[in-house]
């Protein structure tokens, strides 16, 4: 294993998601066709794919956390500012580890942590 690469987010509307997405993470996508759009996050990719079959039950049993700075509220604040719903209000977890979450507004976990213990290998 080499560590995490991309999270992929499925949506009903590929135009609307690009456009929040872009919102989101203030980048455009680097990758843009009808079948999957890609976002280069520090390096990470964040990948949209519209959702086939109609709706999918979304789950939160696993989510991906964004690093942000030390002001994880300001983020969380900032998804709920276009769109988001509050899923995990900012709280501490151990030492200077801070995570919440946001769901977008297709039901998405988006997870944010501010961890400057860690660095990428």
């Amino acid at each position: 294993m080499q560590g995490l690469r991309t999270t992929i987010y499925q949506v009903p509307d590929l135009t609307a998601a690009k456009a929040w997405y872009t919102k989101a993470f203030g980048k455009a996508p680097y990758f843009d066709e009808p079948f999957y759009v890609g976002f280069n996050i520090g390096g990470y990719e964040l990948g949209l794919q519209p959702e086939e079959g109609g709706p999918l039950i979304k789950s939160t049993n696993v989510v991906s956390y964004w690093g942000v700075g030390e002001d994880v509220q300001a983020a969380f604040d900032g998804l709920l500012a276009i769109g988001g719903t509050a899923h995990e209000e900012p709280m501490n977890v151990g030492g200077p580890l801070i995570v919440a979450s946001v769901l977008d507004p297709w039901g998405n976990p988006i997870g944010l942590i501010y961890n400057p213990v860690f660095k990428a290998d």
